[in-house]
């Protein structure tokens, strides 16, 4: 032990400090500064736990406390505050470069260290002083954007107020600040782990190290004996049905008598501190019997494979799509290609690891148990929750979270939290680490498809023949919905008059899958588009002119049978041609004895507002004459928050200080869907345009200024809007064919490449996105939502994947970083969708979809290669250079 004497924000701190304590731990468990964050298990790998000491950034989960006497100590509540907040929180603030926020202190610290050293900062200068620090939702480009003008600010070439929009600025179209950004640059933002519960313990699961095996016996004797040990808790602990059933009840909260993949849970130990619970976990006894593994959803469909469960068959789901005759049209096409693609099963990637909090409020009959988690689905988890823990009385409180991309439309933490509570009778909190996390978080679904495209002499196409096999993973989830909406959006872009589609979801015992950016849609559009250049360069025509050519138009029919009736993809086509002839131009001009440069395209329509698609929401008229909007809208960084309170401004004609939101907790909003589909702003935002006209309709019809002017009239002030799509129904079981989304947002992207032929290497060098997403709300949220999406569909072409037993962390899983970080460039094109609330629509998964075909395209452009299996690494570039004779 050692007593250590240093300064926290210009306040002397004293502290006895053993060889073990961290500066990480001393500033959020002991001096309750939250700001400073935890994902990468005190590995030094994401930097959202950035400081200053003694004026270098420094990571704090990697700084003992016994080496820091008389040190200086900043941290990002040592900058400002919401109400004073510093320059550069302002630059990150007005740049755009706060999404779901969870990295951003970190980032503003090391930018703080850079910036004392330099007003003139480098791109490249910015690059490495960042080069720490991992951000999952922006791509970068916001930040070293957002670093360059706080270099302005400091430097004095401009301030704030001359970049932050008017009061006369307007409402649409406009960047006004986020509601929520502030207070993520200040560090005051509460994400789940940051929230402090009197008397909570804390819990630590054991999860199977097993893919497939029975549970003989549990004994948790031993670890009952350890220090600060409160119990134990195994399956028959849990009250209610422990199954997490969001389409099926194949999910257990805790495994009964049988592990099904990598991860499982099997006991929860409730323990005074986190280390005692962990601790406690290596003295459970348990004794499994191994059974087969099936790894490969082929090998789960043979005759003699073991059905993983007893209930349902390993097939679990299949859905044709039959439109016109797709044999007849390939027999009789002037050329055809066959091809096999694969992707491989991803993480999502969120930093903030898989936190939940639970506890009782209240006494007797009234007693509520209440579960604050990360859901952007919070009215149908509680009702999971509540059948598998066997408690009604419940509320569920949505925290701030670290981004999700589509991870918590499923319950991970929350079912084992709320079951421990209950069991307990005391306050829990579950603060998994990372490698724990990536184990109980579902996955992206890896798809096996084989296929088959035929155009005319004309240069048309005539049909699609498409083998389309799903790796559900353990857990059913919501695989028959990913197969679905991959079936919606499987023609693209593209009129494609004869199309035949087999698809079969399957039980396999490899992590679970369910919604991940896109959910669907970036995996069989991997196939298409990789098709599509590749049905391109058998015909001898240029990718975007076919591309161009073979767009649908107004009045033809996807797929599914459903006529579009707006398609503004031609006008994509265009808007992107100067750019990809310049590209093209400058990859043939390049010349290296071992680098080649190439160029690729591809395309997508992703739709919003599906079938059957529905949304509430609700204002009210407060006495300021201000309005509350209630939503249950999720915002994981998106920019809901901006979309509500904009639509909402503008509709009642108020400035933006007068709206307020009320979206994060159930015993306050009604359900309204998730924030998932890239759905919020087209359907929540269209039943908000329509709760406002509700509320200015009644005070017209009495001609009522104020709260008080309406209940003198005798009329309510709060008021109910909802959205319903224009079209319901499902797909026929036997064709296919049916109802679709009620509008698209389009985009096309270009992707230019760098191959190095000595290791197989591929840099992006540039990509760029034409995107139409209807009349938009906060171009700069638009922005940062096609950056992000741009990055991470990098990442899954080239990089990514998820291995059990393997991946374990933010190095194993070789997470984006400044180091991978590339040019990118927007183009927006803005068609007012007839449906859209003022004309418009989402876009927060569309650039997911096309950015991996893109890069593969890109990839046969400069060499000649195909790479169908994803991830493109320089392993099976060089691989394949080698067969090629290169």
């Amino acid at each position: 032990m050692k007593i250590v004497n240093l300064r926290v924000n210009g306040k002397p701190v004293q502290v006895i400090a053993d060889d073990t304590l961290v500066l990480l731990d001393l500033l959020r468990d002991t001096l309750g500064l939250a700001g400073t964050k935890q994902s990468c298990d005190r590995k030094g790998q994401c930097g959202a736990c950035m400081v200053i000491v003694n004026g270098k950034a420094v990571l704090s989960c990697l700084t003992r406390v016994e080496k820091l006497g008389g040190a200086d100590v900043i941290t990002v509540e040592g900058l400002g505050t919401p109400d004073n907040p510093h320059l550069i929180q302002q630059a990150f603030l007005l740049a755009g470069a706060i999404q779901c926020g969870f990295c951003t202190p970190g980032m503003i610290m090391a930018a703080k260290a850079l910036l004392d050293q330099t007003l003139t900062p480098t791109p490249e200068e910015i690059k490495h002083a960042l080069r720490r620090n991992l951000c999952r939702c922006t791509g970068y480009t916001k930040i070293i954007e957002a670093v360059q003008l706080a270099a302005r600010f400091l430097r004095g070439d401009t301030t704030p107020e001359q970049v932050a929009p008017g009061a006369g600025s307007g409402l649409m179209g406009v960047n006004h600040p986020r509601p929520s950004a502030m207070a993520k640059a200040c560090g005051t933002a509460a994400f789940t782990a940051d929230i402090r519960i009197p008397g909570a313990l804390e819990l630590a699961a054991l999860r199977s190290p097993h893919a497939h095996a029975d549970i003989l016996s549990i004994d948790v004797s031993k670890a009952l004996a350890c220090p600060g040990v409160a119990g134990v808790m195994t399956a028959k602990d849990i009250q209610g049905t422990n199954r997490l059933k969001y389409m099926v009840p194949d999910r257990p909260v805790l495994c009964e008598d049988r592990v099904r993949y990598i991860g499982d849970p099997v006991a929860v130990v409730a323990a005074a501190t986190r280390q005692q619970a962990l601790d406690a976990l290596a003295e459970i006894d348990i004794t499994y019997t191994l059974l087969p593994v099936l790894s490969d959803p082929m090998e789960a469909l043979t005759s003699d494979a073991v059905q993983i469960h007893d209930q349902w068959p390993n097939l679990c789901f299949t859905q044709p799509q039959i439109k016109g005759d797709a044999k007849k049209a390939l027999e009789g096409s002037h050329a055809v290609i066959q091809a096999r693609f694969k992707t491989q099963t991803n993480h999502q990637a969120p930093l903030e690891p898989e936190a939940c909090a639970a506890f009782m409020e209240g006494s007797g009959e009234e007693k509520q148990l209440v579960v604050i988690g990360r859901s952007i689905n919070i009215h149908h988890h509680l009702g999971m929750l509540q059948e598998a823990v066997g408690w009604e009385n419940m509320r569920y409180v949505e925290a701030f979270s670290g981004g999700q991309f589509g991870i918590k439309l499923e319950i991970t933490s929350e079912g084992i939290a709320a079951a421990a509570a209950l069991h307990f009778r005391q306050p829990v909190r579950y603060i998994p680490g990372l490698e724990e996390s990536m184990q109980m978080s579902s996955k992206r679904h890896s798809f096996q498809m084989n296929v088959t495209l035929g155009a005319d002499a004309a240069h048309r196409l005539t049909g699609l023949d498409m083998d389309m096999v799903v790796d559900n993973g353990a857990y059913h989830s919501n695989g028959n919905v990913i197969v679905n909406r991959a079936l919606l959006m499987l023609s693209g872009s593209y009129h494609i008059p004869d199309v035949h589609c087999l698809s079969r979801l399957v039980y396999t015992n490899n992590p679970w899958g369910s919604a991940a950016r896109g959910a669907g849609p970036p995996q069989a559009h991997f196939a298409l588009e990789c098709a599509m250049d590749m049905l391109a360069a058998k015909l001898g025509i240029d990718p975007l002119r076919f591309r161009q050519l073979n767009s649908l138009v107004p009045g033809q029919t996807k797929s599914t049978g459903q006529a579009v009736d707006q398609w503004p993809f031609p006008e994509l086509c265009d808007a992107i041609r100067p750019n990809y002839e310049l590209a093209i131009r400058e990859a043939t001009a390049f010349a290296h004895d071992t680098l080649i440069r190439g160029v690729g395209l591809a395309a997508g329509a992703f739709g919003i507002g599906g079938p059957g698609d529905s949304a509430i929401a609700a204002v009210e008229l407060d006495s300021d004459g201000g309005i509350t909007i209630y939503a249950a809208a999720a915002d994981p960084g998106e920019g809901t928050d901006s979309m509500l309170t904009q639509l909402a401004a503008r509709h009642m004609h108020l400035p933006l200080d007068k709206i307020r939101l009320v979206t994060r907790d159930t015993d306050l909003t009604t359900a309204t869907g998730p924030a998932a589909g890239s759905r919020l702003t087209f359907m929540v935002g269209g039943a908000l345009v329509e709760a406002v006209n509700a509320l200015k309709n009644a005070m017209a019809e009495v001609g009522a200024k104020t709260a008080g002017d309406l209940k003198k009239a005798g009329k309510p002030v709060r008021y109910i809007g909802r959205k319903k799509s224009a079209h319901a129904g499902t797909l026929d079981e036997k064709t296919g064919q049916g109802p679709s989304f009620d509008s698209q947002v389009h985009a096309i992207q270009l992707a230019e490449i760098e191959v190095d032929t000595r290791t197989g290497g591929i840099r992006i060098i540039r990509m760029t996105t034409a995107c139409d997403a209807g009349v938009l709300i906060h171009p700069q949220n638009v922005e940062g939502q096609l950056h992000g999406g741009m990055d991470m569909g990098a990442g899954f072409a080239l990089r990514e994947q998820y291995i059990a037993g393997q991946t374990k962390d933010w190095a194993t899983f070789r997470f984006p970083s400044m180091k991978t970080a590339f040019d990118m460039e927007t183009i927006l094109l803005q068609t007012p969708r007839t449906r859209g609330p003022a004309g418009a629509v989402g876009v927060g998964e569309m650039t997911m979809v096309p950015t991996a075909p893109a890069i593969i395209n890109a990839l046969y452009n400069a060499c000649g290669i195909w790479v169908t299996d994803l991830p493109a690494t320089p392993e099976k570039v060089k691989a394949k250079l080698a067969e090629k004779g290169k």
